[in-house]
C-alpha cells in the first residue's frame, strides 16, 4: 500500500498534495500575526467564513467605501529565487492601499490570497508576516485570506500572491477634486526604490549584468542584488492622511505604479489639463541608474516602465504648496516640487518633460 493512502487502498486528498491538516496548522501560527493589526472597528480574529468591519465603531457616519486590489507581479521570482519571503507582503499590502488613499479614503481592512503547489508553513508565514507588518503600517486590519494548495497549478516552491483593501471616506470628501486648474503645484514623494513595477524588465537586465541574486549589491549598501531588489514599496497611507484631515489644499493624489509618471498622472487631471514635469527635480535612487546603465534603458523607457524615484505625486494649490510640503516632510517623506500643471490641447501629450533624469 503507497503511503498516505488510507487502510483500504482508496486515495486521500494528502495524495493528491493536498495536506489540509498543515493548512490548519497554519491558520494557527497566523493568528498572532493577525490580531497584531487590530484597529478600532475590527477585532482582527480569522478563521470564521468572513471578515467584519463596523464603519460606525470607527467613526464614520456617511461613509463611501473605496476597495482597490493588485498583486506583486514578478518581483516574487526573485523572492522565490532568494528564498527572502518577509517582503513581499509588505508589497502586497502597499500597492493597494496607495491606491485607496489616493482617493481621499482611509484603508479600513485587507484579505489576501496565497497560492501555491506545495504548501510551505514556513514560506507562507514569513509572507503573511510581510503582510501583516504593511497593514499595521497603513492602520488597516487583516480581516482574512485564503490559502490555497493547487499541485499541478504552480510548480513546488513556487506561489503567488493577490491582495484586497478596502477604506471608506465620508461622501463629499473623495480625491480628486474638481477644482484642480492650471497653476496648481505637483510635489513628489520620494519612492523607496522600484516598488512592485517593471521586474519582468528588472529580471532581464539582471540575466544581461551577469551577476547573480547572490552577488553584492552594485548600487547600495544591502548585502546582495536580490536583497536590494525586494526592498518594499513605501507605504504613504499616514502622511497623506495627516495631511487631508488636516484639511490642507490637496486636489489630487496619484500613485505612480505601472506606465510612470506618463501613464498614472493623467488619471487624475480634467480633460484640458496636463502636467509639465522638470526631470532635474527628480532624485532618482541609485537602482535606477543602474537599471539603465546595466539594460542599456533609455530614459523614455525608464520613464514609462519605472517610478524613478516618484512613488506618489501630490497636486496642491500653488498658494498651499510650502504648507503642505512642509507637513509631509515633518511626517517623514522626502518632497520635491517637480512642476505645475498646465493646460494642452487635444494633440498634446498629457505629461510634458524637460530637463533630465539623473541616472549617472
Amino acid at each position: 500500500m503507497a503511503e498516505n493512502q488510507s487502510s483500504g487502498g482508496g486515495l486521500t486528498y494528502a495524495d493528491a498534495g493536498v495536506d489540509i491538516d498543515a493548512g490548519n496548522a497554519l491558520v494557527e501560527r497566523l493568528k498572532a500575526l493577525v490580531r497584531a493589526t487590530r484597529r478600532t472597528g475590527a477585532d482582527a480574529e480569522i478563521g470564521g467564513f468572513g471578515g467584519l468591519f463596523d464603519l460606525k465603531a470607527a467613526g464614520f457616519t456617511d461613509p463611501v467605501l473605496v476597495a482597490a486590489n493588485d498583486g506583486v507581479g514578478t518581483k516574487l521570482k526573485i523572492a522565490i529565487e532568494t528564498g527572502i519571503h518577509d517582503t513581499v507582503g509588505v508589497d502586497l499590502v502597499a500597492m493597494s492601499v496607495n491606491d485607496v488613499v489616493v482617493q481621499g479614503a482611509e484603508p479600513l481592512f485587507f484579505l489576501d490570497y496565497f497560492a501555491c503547489g506545495k504548501l510551505s508553513g514556513d514560506t507562507a508565514y514569513d509572507v503573511v508576516k510581510g503582510i501583516a507588518t504593511g497593514c499595521m503600517d497603513a492602520g488597516c486590519a487583516l480581516i482574512g485570506g485564503e490559502t490555497a494548495e493547487m499541485p499541478g497549478m504552480y510548480p513546488d516552491g513556487d506561489y503567488d500572491l493577490a491582495g484586497f483593501a478596502v477604506g471608506a471616506a465620508e461622501r463629499g470628501k473623495l480625491l480628486p477634486r474638481r477644482d484642480v486648474t492650471a497653476g496648481d503645484v505637483l510635489l513628489a514623494l520620494a519612492s523607496s526604490g522600484v516598488h512592485s513595477n517593471g521586474f519582468s524588465l528588472v529580471r532581464r537586465i539582471v540575466a544581461r549584468s551577469g551577476l547573480t541574486l547572490e552577488a553584492p549589491s552594485p548600487f547600495s549598501e544591502h548585502p546582495t542584488l536580490g536583497r536590494a531588489l525586494l526592498t518594499p514599496t513605501k507605504i504613504y497611507v499616514r502622511s497623506l492622511l495627516k495631511a487631508l484631515k488636516a484639511g490642507l489644499a490637496i486636489k489630487a493624489l496619484a500613485h505612480i505604479t505601472g506606465g510612470g509618471l506618463p501613464d498614472n498622472l493623467p488619471r487624475v487631471l480634467p480633460d484640458g489639463l496636463g502636467a509639465a514635469i522638470d526631470l532635474g527635480a527628480i532624485t532618482p535612487p541609485a537602482v535606477f541608474g543602474w537599471l539603465a546603465r546595466a539594460g542599456g534603458v533609455a530614459e523614455a523607457e525608464m520613464l514609462r516602465t519605472f517610478n524613478c524615484g516618484v512613488g506618489m505625486v501630490v497636486v496642491v494649490a500653488a498658494d498651499a504648496a510650502d504648507e503642505v510640503a512642509a507637513l509631509l516632510t515633518e511626517e517623514g517623506e522626502a518632497v520635491a516640487r517637480i512642476g505645475e500643471i498646465v493646460p494642452i490641447s487635444a494633440a498634446d501629450d498629457p505629461v510634458r518633460f524637460s530637463g533630465a533624469l539623473d541616472l549617472a
